[in-house]
């Protein structure tokens, strides 16, 4: 265009930055150098390349009409200061509100999927977006070591930083590639998506992905926690099997329990829970060593043997186990309608809190609360009814027989 026009070009600028916003280096340093004289005209492809924000295009239109700038030249024509000011000023509102309906039509789609129950953003760790099918899929080699995550953080004493240490040995970090802190960690542990729910625009939402974790283990994760979250208190003296009713065989004292707990570079943490003499009798000076929790329940279950239940009460108490059986189930059946009947009942206060949410009647953040605790307890009925839990036949049985 400048050749066949016969222009001379002081400089090409090429702006990298988005037209949308204002506040564009290259752009505001274009304007200045032409504020100032060192050219006279901007040749663009279109007018809406130059800007597609009221800010910068009030300002290229008032410095047309002012003469600063004496001549526009796109593709399909040119734009001068004798020119009527509606053309310019019509050409970069067009240009803006192509970014408004852009905005409000991108927004409406995402909306839309959320509802459908497809996550309109990047998956989690332990998932990706599979560009095939446009949804989120499991990452079959990463889901299994969140699984793990959270059901060590349930089991034992974890730390966040055991957590976070944890994913390092296991290759792991974050979507800049640096290694997991325990704020990352934290987030993890807290996000429901890994229960088949996800929070959009502060509401939850019921996902059309596969779960990694059951509702169970993620309540017990959260109460983990929260309860590690509290400042440290000085230990308990939390009450043990055996205290108080085992004396020490050689100086004849009570026997006290003390709680161990070791943790590995690894991340693995191990429990354990020993016996010893109290040592109070100060007329003998006892020298039994401390011994492993595990270790007295053998010899006390070895001890117990001499004692055990005669074949016919074991056989009577076996016929009742099997009623029991029997009975459980249909107590099963019955908890499992009546799970299915509460889904129901949810499904409907889940609508009418939408309507009156609609209606304006409560506002938008008891409408997400609300809808957030109902759509939690549907997830907690809806694993109930898949994994309906009674005594299992063969556990009750085992346990007359030994």
């Amino acid at each position: 265009m400048a050749k066949d026009e016969n222009l001379n070009i002081a400089q090409e600028f090429i702006e990298r930055q988005s037209a949308k916003k204002p506040g564009r280096p290259v752009f505001n340093e274009m304007l200045a150098r032409i504020e100032k004289g060192e050219a006279q005209g901007i040749i663009s492809w279109k007018l809406d390349r130059l800007a597609r924000n009221p800010v910068d295009g009030g300002q290229i239109s008032w410095f047309l009409q002012q003469g600063v700038i004496r001549h526009i030249k796109t593709h399909d024509r040119s734009f001068y200061p004798t020119d009527n000011v509606l053309m310019t000023s019509v050409e970069f509102g067009m240009a803006n509100q192509f970014i408004l309906d852009l905005k409000t039509n991108t927004k409406r789609g995402l909306d839309a999927k959320a509802k459908r129950g497809d996550y309109p953003g990047r998956a989690p760790l332990g998932y990706i977006n599979d560009s095939r099918i446009k949804l989120v899929a499991v990452d079959k080699k990463k889901s299994k070591i969140v699984r793990r995550a959270f059901e060590l953080y349930a089991e034992g004493n974890w730390r966040l930083e055991d957590a976070a240490n944890f994913f390092a040995e296991n290759g792991i970090k974050t979507k800049g590639g640096n290694p997991m802190k325990r704020d990352n960690v934290s987030y993890l542990l807290s996000n429901p998506f890994y229960i088949g729910l996800f929070r959009y625009t502060g509401e939850l939402h019921e996902g059309n992905h596969e779960p990694i974790i059951t509702k169970q283990l993620f309540d017990k994760v959260q109460a983990a926690l929260k309860a590690r979250s509290k400042p440290p208190s000085s230990p308990a003296n939390h009450p043990q099997a055996l205290c108080g009713a085992i004396r020490c065989g050689t100086c004849g004292m009570m026997i006290t329990a003390e709680h161990k707990i070791k943790r590995q570079k690894n991340g693995n943490v191990h429990e354990y829970t020993y016996y010893r003499c109290t040592r109070k009798n100060k007329a003998v000076r006892c020298s039994e060593p401390p011994i492993r929790e595990e270790m007295l329940d053998r010899q006390l279950s070895n001890l117990l043997k001499k004692y055990a239940m005669p074949a016919d009460w074991a056989a009577e108490l076996t016929k009742m186990s099997e009623r029991d059986e029997k009975e459980a189930a249909q107590s099963t059946t019955a908890l499992v309608q009546e799970a299915r009947g509460e889904i129901q009942g949810i499904s409907q206060k889940l609508q009418r809190l939408l309507d009156a949410y609609l209606d304006q009647d409560i506002e938008q953040e008891t409408y997400r609360s609300e809808r957030a605790g109902l759509l939690l307890r549907k997830k907690s009925l809806e694993e109930k009814i898949a994994n309906p839990l009674y005594p299992s036949k063969n556990h009750s049985l085992k346990k007359f027989s030994d």
